[in-house]
């Protein structure tokens, strides 16, 4: 990554982005290398402060309501090599290499597995691993 964790650490340049009315913005994973888009998730003022000091994804859990550590339970963290702000600066792409190959908590690489066949939703990335293999059967 650019940036140092003394210059991010530092709140203001966090001013830049339009965050929802609930605090939040939309930050789209893509593979540094291949380019391939591997999942959007949100950030609050705290993970995306916190993903730019340690280099590592850290997203805001809607349904959780707190911090998520993109691994924290999968071991499949995203390192940061490059953060980004649309020209609307409402919108962060997270550019990373993602640990262990799968980003979607389905066991795939993606989130974005399905694809629109004849009015239907098909999937066509296979599953890695299966899920109950990564976060243990519920």
């Amino acid at each position: 990554m650019k940036d140092s964790p003394d210059n991010v650490d530092n709140p203001d340049w966090l001013d830049a982005i339009r965050w929802t009315a609930d605090g939040l913005v939309p930050a789209i994973a893509q593979d540094a290398a291949t380019g391939d888009i591997l999942m959007m998730a949100w950030m609050n003022r705290e993970s995306l402060r916190l993903t730019a000091l340690e280099g590592q994804a850290v997203y805001w859990s809607r349904s959780r309501g707190k911090l998520w550590r993109k691994g924290e339970s999968s071991g499949h963290q995203q390192v940061i090599k490059d953060i980004r702000l649309d020209c609307d600066e409402d919108v962060i792409v997270l550019k990373v290499e993602q640990k262990g190959g799968i980003a979607c908590h389905t066991g795939r690489r993606s989130c974005f597995y399905r694809t629109l066949e004849d009015g239907q939703w098909v999937s066509v990335d296979p599953v890695i691993k299966d899920p109950d293999a990564i976060y243990g059967s519920k």
